[in-house]
């Protein structure tokens, strides 16, 4: 794979979990399952998939966004269960 396109990728990656870190962080303080959990969850999908098309990718590189955004849900998570358990 040439260097641009391993970038690219990585950056797409890096930004799912980036923009899904706050939502997780503030998912993590309403009830599972709710409007708001679900929202948190979901907002960030037609951010990431614009990106995913102005970076010229197609369907097949979803499950690199997908783990990127998981990811950073639960860094997001695990943030905010720390700062509620310190006080």
């Amino acid at each position: 794979m040439p260097m641009n396109v391993l970038l690219i990728l990585s950056g797409l990656f890096f930004a799912a979990a980036l923009v899904n870190i706050p939502l997780g962080y503030l998912r993590q303080c309403v009830e599972k399952f709710s409007f708001a959990w679900y929202f948190y969850v979901h907002i960030s999908i037609p951010l990431i998939i614009y990106l995913r098309i102005k970076a010229g990718y197609s369907w097949k590189i979803i499950p690199l966004t997908v783990l990127g955004a998981v990811l950073g849900q639960i860094i997001g998570g695990r943030l905010r269960r720390r700062r509620d358990a310190d006080g």
